[in-house]
């Protein structure tokens, strides 16, 4: 496995990759979550480039830089194990060479449900992630169905600036108990973890109402809890997509239920 932390470095090696490329793009505190889309990048591909950028552009006035977990170490090994071919694990200042003045607008869809708690994140999401998709040329680009209004920002990036690349969903992977794993969770208390779980338990109830009464004099903040169209992210009765967000202790975790089957679900160049 080759790890690059330069432009030329990734150029280099990308110019030794054969057939279909994936790309799998973290910020690193890589879990088993991660370890499914290299996976099911290795599936779909011949060559496997994963990147590890903790991206500043995405972080909010509010939210710390500093304390996101940073593994590289046992980041490399899991992708490694993993067969991944190359690993990008570039400095901000080797994505960002200059303060960008230009960047990617997720518009409305990046205005609501976690948008609108976390102003600005999805046009730093989407602005790395064009960046990245140029710098690795992939064929084809997975993401975790777990971050699902990002997959669908993504998504409509992609269509909407004609970006010659296949989004693929994977599906969210989860503890025996129904927890979605998260980097996040290494935030929770023993206690903390228990309570977390009302969120799985609220999508299982497969109605907003219901889920949200789960909620009513417990230990956690409840955000939102709205059945959504996946595209576009509207609520919508009739969505295919019941999402969550809530605050348990001073952690922020999301999840989601597909309502219908979304694996078909993909974009061709």
């Amino acid at each position: 496995m080759i790890v690059a932390r330069t432009r030329d470095e990734l150029a280099a090696a990308r110019k030794d990759l054969r057939g279909r490329v994936a790309v799998v793009m973290t910020m690193g505190a890589l879990h088993e979550g991660h370890a499914a889309l290299a996976d099911a990048a290795r599936e779909q591909s011949d060559s496997v480039i994963a990147t590890i950028f903790v991206n500043p552009l995405q972080f909010g006035a509010n939210e710390d830089l500093t304390k996101y977990p940073r593994t590289l170490e046992s980041d490399l090994e899991i992708l490694e194990e993993r067969g991944v071919d190359v690993v990008f694990t570039p400095t901000p200042e080797v994505v960002y060479p200059a303060t960008p003045v230009v960047t990617v607008s997720a518009g409305p869809l990046g205005d609501v449900f976690e948008g609108s708690s976390r102003p600005g994140h999805f046009d730093g999401v989407l602005t790395v992630v064009l960046k990245l998709l140029h710098l690795t040329q992939p064929d084809v680009a997975l993401f975790g169905q777990k971050d699902a209004q990002q997959l669908a920002a993504i998504r409509r990036m992609v269509a909407d600036l004609d970006v010659p690349v296949s989004v693929v969903a994977v599906p969210t992977v989860r503890e025996p108990d129904g927890l979605a794993l998260s980097s996040r969770n290494r935030y929770l208390s023993e206690r903390e973890r228990d309570t977390a779980l009302l969120l799985s338990k609220a999508l299982k109830t497969r109605d907003a109402v219901a889920g949200r009464a789960l909620f009513d004099g417990a230990p956690a903040v409840l955000d939102y809890l709205e059945r959504v169209d996946s595209t576009t992210f509207e609520a919508a009765p009739d969505g295919d997509l019941l999402v969550i967000a809530a605050k348990v202790g001073t952690t922020r975790l999301i999840d989601n239920l597909p309502l219908h089957d979304l694996s078909t679900h993909k974009d061709t160049p």
